[in-house]
């Protein structure tokens, strides 16, 4: 699969980034509520997961000890479920014109199994243009406090906790790591102050993707 191959879909492709508890669910939840209510055609998916085989991978990554998974097997486990994402919910969904709202991507990838616990960002960056080959249009950062966020995320008490029990330093690292990469990608971030209220954060997000809407409603004019 080729970069020009991705990308000749017509739709907006949405992402929402960020460490654990940072109200990444929340906010593209009322996102999509937002964008249908003005009458767009949204997907709201997520990753690990959005297709069948790829909700199987979500259960053997995201549940268990810490220390289940090497994080090159993590790599070509969350690779397989993005192809399998990609090719049975995201692509046909952009390819009808419909916005997708997907909660996390590539870009975790790059953070949690690619500098979090070795070096391996440049093998999460092959494995990424050989199968996968596409990039957001746009990704919502939503920055916090790594403190505040892991005790919302410890606080959900849910049993998709394997992340989380790394401690607050993987937060930390990932917040850092997140904030790096919105340099590196700057034309499609846009990072989010998650500290404010969830009222205005919410606000924040939909100027955003309405602004990124109309480009692309501009871009589509002959």
């Amino acid at each position: 699969m080729t970069q020009q191959e991705t990308n000749t879909a017509s739709g907006l492709f949405l992402t929402f980034e960020g460490i654990d508890g940072s109200g990444k669910s929340t906010q593209c939840k009322r996102l999509a509520a937002s964008l249908r209510a003005a009458g767009h055609d949204v997907i709201l998916t997520r990753e690990p997961g959005g297709s069948p085989g790829a909700e199987e991978i979500r259960r053997m990554v995201l549940e268990g000890n810490p220390d289940r998974w090497s994080a090159e097997t993590e790599i070509l486990l969350f690779t397989a479920a993005r192809r399998d994402h990609l090719e049975r919910t995201i692509l046909p969904a952009l390819e009808a014109g419909k916005v997708v709202i997907c909660d996390r991507f590539a870009d975790s990838t790059r953070m949690y199994q690619g500098m979090s616990r070795g070096d391996l960002r440049a093998t999460v960056d092959q494995l990424h243009a050989l199968m996968i080959g596409r990039e957001p249009d746009l990704t919502m950062l939503i920055d916090m406090d790594p403190a505040v966020g892991l005790s919302r995320a410890k606080g959900r008490q849910g049993t998709e906790e394997r992340f989380e029990d790394f401690g607050i330093g993987l937060q930390e690292k990932m917040r850092a790591g997140f904030l790096t990469l919105a340099k590196e990608f700057a034309g499609r971030f846009r990072v989010i102050d998650g500290v404010q209220d969830i009222d205005t954060v919410a606000a924040d997000i939909l100027r955003h993707a309405t602004d990124a809407l109309a480009i692309e409603a501009g871009s589509d004019q002959p």
